[in-house]
């Protein structure tokens, strides 16, 4: 649906809103704000990107999947702000099936812009998760290094550290096997 149908759909349930409580029907009125706010946020955000959001924090990966595969062009469907968003819920799903794939959706992401920093500095950890897997130690650290400043909340710190002891551990193997 465009957003223009949105608008006017949404526009339509505020004046049918603001009757019914001009003719004291305040019970359904209070119902209508309920439903015309509902309608007036999916004018700004896709409801399928909002729905894959929360399958993807109830961790029911499949489902998140499927609604975000309803985005056929999410250059039309989606605002502008959501554009990062949406590369990295798909960078995140395909980080569960191959890691290696999910660097573009990742890079992509922070290409697009992410407007809170924790989304940032997840894009970035995981973006050296891969860096780490393909054995790129010095981009695996900048993109560490990274990650930690955008983590201003400290919500990723636990995972940042054991990142950071996971490359010593394999700094330490690799010492050993080049004796």
């Amino acid at each position: 649906m465009s957003n223009l149908v949105r608008i006017i759909l949404s526009s339509l349930l505020l004046i049918g809103t603001v009757a019914l409580f001009w003719f004291g029907h305040w019970g359904w009125g209070i119902l209508g704000i309920l439903i015309t706010i509902l309608a007036w946020v999916t004018v700004f955000f896709n409801e399928n990107m909002l729905i894959a959001q929360w399958y993807f924090r109830k961790q029911d990966i499949p489902n998140a999947e499927k609604w975000l595969n309803k985005i056929k062009n999410y250059e039309s469907q989606l605002i502008t702000a959501q554009h990062g968003y949406y590369h990295l819920l798909l960078g995140l799903i395909e980080s569960q099936r191959a890691p290696m794939q999910s660097e573009k959706f990742f890079k992509k992401a922070l290409s697009l812009g992410l407007h809170m920093d924790h989304n940032v500095a997840l894009a970035k950890l995981s973006l050296a998760g891969v860096m780490m897997a393909k054995r790129n130690k010095r981009e695996a650290e900048k993109l560490l290094q990274e990650a930690k400043r955008a983590d201003k909340n400290k919500l990723l710190a636990d995972q940042i550290k054991m990142m950071k002891d996971q490359m010593t551990m394999m700094d330490k193997q690799q010492f050993r096997y080049s004796r």
